[in-house]
């Protein structure tokens, strides 16, 4: 490598902040330590070099600091790291630590506070930040001189960021990234804020050090403050007790009355999907048949897939929308986002039937399949919100907006103007003199407007979606964050698998498979435990509660699709490993009522409890966010597994979670909308058309209600599989203390008639001394629903059908139970007709609400 004599040469005043250039002649050097940070190690220097020399040919340093044969001019710590956002920032002159001892080492010996910058790959304010300050000579200089200075990323550690995000929030009542914190070299914060223009950064820094120097021990009252309030807010402990459905319909209430009713959402700008409040809202209309929910929920979804959040283009969504009504998004996408709003639009068209529904969930998982998987079938987790225009320059959005001209080169004449028609294309535009595709009414109002008929409307659309998609293609793209996360990918997952179901998309299955092998490949480590990080053919960085949530939940999910049982096997013991590494064993205070139960403990903390004291908190952080808490997931994961193995202390622990938060529940319950699913169904197992039962050895399903030949009438199939060794007891089994299988009722808005139960067959069970009647193996019973109440009152989203049975083996009987399947009717038609749902196809036909 070259050596460099780097030497000031120029400096000018912009804003009153001094930038200096740097030439460089053309003698062979070494990459030069960061400016003001001292001497480096030989060891070190060494290790930086062949680093950098071990990069691929095609990498291409994130930095203006180039020798003339483009090779970096500055080296940190960082360029040892495997997180892709860590790595950006590894050829800034600021030398930056990685989260560790050996910074804080350096802090103390150095008698220096520290300076903590969070953030993530593909965040826009981000970059800003670093090509405005971080990237810039003199800014790094004082940076280096005055602090240690530490890198961290949010998505590879969540627990720190955590912790510092909630210092910054309690002290600015905001949050955001990039983070911007000082700390002492304790590692408790004294001051935080997001992001810093370079003047005002600077300012800061100056004044932050005078106080160092001569007001420490308010600096030092500051951070004792502040690390008190962060420890008490990320414990969230509080009485604990028992709760129940009412905190779940207090949730569902606040949800409905925030709701904006004209573009969705919840609140003002900026609107993020909150996607855990739209599967409540989506959960609790098919659990009570409650249409107010899941109109709430249709509201946003459906203008979030108008809107310019929506990339009309390639499938899936923008992270969240900068105005009230989401047409300029932020452009990030990430893979959480997708697979929560894929679960959200499934859900949805399982309650409606709506085909242009099933088309946006379908669009969304398709573009997660081609865009954002690996060659060995694990997700990515990002792309940027930034992308290099022609100029060079690096802009939010250049990938995804468009002008008049760029679509009539595009599509021709007549493709033109129909996009330019239907997806509000100006010569103003509306970003940045350009336009971000939208729609602005539904589709089915286009095409009255445009005279045809929805289906060709939609066939045209497709045309156009396909062209503009592969001109794209040729644009620069943003930048792709190639890091698989367990998590995030037990999230995808799920989505995957619940989509191939209400989709009738077995590819769908066949690629959650394939990620969750890939994950049991991959990420367990040597102990048993989770790795969370998988890059470039290695695994990193321990694996957090919601890593091991989020995996045992998506197992759940494909063995439901699949009836594979070695899934449930990996999630019973995924959810060991959770139980023995995160739940604190502690008992929460008891208040009115006693814990559920009160001697298993009060909830999971989020880093493994042997190592959460490096940190000065020891978080546990149950409320949702922008993807559902690891104890939330932990909720939900554990009742759903302990329904489908029996493994009652499962569900025990589920609801010890909820008692040990229930204070804080009351308090505000729609922070804690997935942990209400959770509980949910720790109280009344599943929603929606399937049931387990007999502790895990019975399945009990619906299939789609069919119209009947009368008006209001509808034709039912009930499907039991029963596990082998197991059977159920015939309607009628012939001994007086066993109690047989039956069709009990479907609400009070349903008549049940014409039901018939298949043959039983006939045998001897050791059980018993006569003769019984059982079913074995899988059955179908069959009936009509026929309104019991006529009139215009408005049919419920679903209709609960009640079976009582009772499951024996050959040794004994289970107690009797009843389960409740809730079947949605689908969407009300004129006449009081229901679109049922049936496999979408392309979604061109039904009744269009997009």
């Amino acid at each position: 490598m070259a050596i460099l004599d780097v030497v000031p040469s120029a400096a000018w005043i912009a804003g009153g902040l001094a930038v200096v250039w740097l030439s460089v002649s053309n003698a062979p050097a070494l990459a030069v330590p960061p400016p003001g940070a001292g001497p480096r190690p030989p060891q070190l220097q060494a290790r930086l070099e062949a680093a950098l020399a071990a990069m691929p040919a095609e990498y291409e340093p994130r930095t203006e600091h180039l020798d003339p044969a483009g090779q970096p001019l500055f080296l940190n710590r960082l360029d040892l790291e495997t997180s892709p956002y860590l790595r950006q920032h590894a050829h800034n002159p600021v030398d930056w630590f990685p989260w560790g001892e050996e910074a804080f080492e350096r802090a103390r010996a150095e008698d220096k506070p520290v300076f903590l910058s969070i953030g993530y790959s593909t965040c826009h304010w981000c970059h800003v930040m670093e090509r405005e300050s971080f990237d810039n000579v003199e800014v790094a200089r004082l940076m280096n001189e005055l602090f240690v200075c530490i890198k961290v990323d949010r998505e590879q550690r969540p627990d720190i960021d955590d912790i510092y995000m909630t210092a910054v929030q309690v002290t600015q009542q905001r949050g955001g990234w990039p983070m911007s914190s000082f700390l002492l070299p304790d590692r408790r914060p004294f001051f935080g804020a997001t992001y810093f223009p370079p003047q005002q950064f600077v300012n800061l820094m100056r004044q932050v050090d005078a106080a160092w120097r001569e007001r420490r021990a308010d600096l030092e009252a500051s951070a004792a403050q502040i690390t008190d309030l962060v420890q008490q807010i990320t414990a969230a402990r509080g009485a604990a007790k028992n709760l129940g459905r009412a905190v779940i319909g207090e949730a569902v209430q606040g949800l409905v009355a925030s709701t904006d009713r004209v573009y969705g959402g919840f609140g003002g700008a900026p609107k993020f999907p909150n996607e855990t409040n739209l599967l409540l809202l989506l959960e609790e209309a098919l659990r009570t048949g409650d249409r107010g929910p899941l109109d709430a929920a249709l509201i946003t979804l459906r203008a979030m897939a108008r809107g310019g959040i929506h990339d009309q283009v390639g499938g899936g969504f923008h992270r969240y929308s900068v105005d009230g009504h989401w047409l300029v998004p932020h452009f990030e996408k990430m893979l959480y986002n997708q697979a929560h709003l894929l679960r959200a639009y499934v859900l949805a068209y399982r309650l409606t039937g709506d085909p242009l529904l099933a088309r946006v969930a379908r669009e969304t998982a398709d573009y997660v399949l081609r865009d954002m998987t690996s060659p060995e079938g694990a997700f990515y987790s990002a792309t940027d919100a930034d992308s290099e225009a022609e100029d060079g320059e690096s802009l939010e959005g250049e990938f995804f907006v468009w002008t008049k001209d760029q679509l009539r080169e595009a599509l021709g004449p007549a493709g033109a103007e129909l996009a330019i028609r239907l997806f509000g294309v100006t010569d103003a535009g509306n970003f940045e003199h350009r336009n971000i595709l939208f729609l602005d009414r539904p589709l089915d109002e286009s095409a009255t407007d445009f005279g045809l008929p929805l289906g060709e409307l939609l066939d045209r659309i497709d045309g156009i979606r396909e062209r503009l998609y592969q001109v794209r293609e040729h644009r620069p793209h943003p930048l792709r964050d190639d890091k698989v996360l367990t998590s995030w990918n037990g999230m995808m997952i799920r989505a995957l698998a619940e989509a191939a179901a209400a989709l009738a998309e077995p590819s769908y299955a066949e690629a959650a498979a394939r990620a969750a092998e890939f994950l049991w490949r991959n990420s367990r480590r040597d102990d048993g435990g989770l790795w969370r990080v998988w890059l470039d053919g290695e695994a990193s960085t321990p694996g957090l509660v919601q890593d091991y949530a989020h995996l045992v939940h998506a197992f759940v999910a494909l063995h439901d699709v699949t009836s594979d049982g070695k899934w449930l096997e990996g999630a019973a013991t995924v959810a060991a490993e959770m139980v023995e590494r995160f739940w604190d064993p502690s008992p929460a205070p008891a208040g009115e009522g006693a814990p559920a139960p009160p001697s298993l403990g009060s909830g999971f903390f989020i880093a493994e409890r042997e190592k959460a004291n490096l940190l000065i908190a020891q978080p546990k952080s149950p409320t949702d966010g922008a993807v559902p808490s690891g104890n939330s997931v932990a909720v939900r994961a554990l009742a759903e597994l302990g329904h489908r193995t029996g493994d009652r202390n499962a569900t025990d622990r589920a609801l010890a979670t909820v008692a040990a938060f229930a204070t804080n529940i009351e308090r505000m319950p729609a922070a804690y909308t997935y942990m209400l699913t959770g509980l949910a169904v720790a109280l009344e197992g599943d929603a929606g058309p399937r049931a387990t039962a007999g502790n895990g050895a019975v399945i009990a399903a619906a299939a789609a209600l069919r119209p009947g030949d009368d008006a209001g009438e509808y034709e039912v199939d009930v499907d039991l599989v029963i596990r082998e060794g197991w059977h159920l007891n015939g309607p009628e089994p012939l001994q007086e203390d066993l109690i047989g299988t039956t069709v009990e009722g479907a609400g009070n808005r349903f008549d049940i008639t014409n039901l018939r139960y298949p043959e039983p067959r006939r045998t001897q069970v050791s059980t018993q001394s006569g003769d019984v009647l059982i079913y074995e193996g899988r059955q179908r019973i069959t009936f009509m629903l026929r309104p019991s109440i006529s009139g215009p009152e408005e049919l419920p989203v679903s209709v609960p059908i009640s079976i009582r049975l009772q499951a024996c083996d050959d040794q004994l009987c289970l107690l009797p139970e009843t389960v409740v399947l809730e079947v949605p009717l689908g969407t009300p038609l004129p006449g009081g007709r229901v679109s049922t749902p049936a496999r979408p196809g392309a979604g061109r036909e039904g009744p269009g609400g997009l």
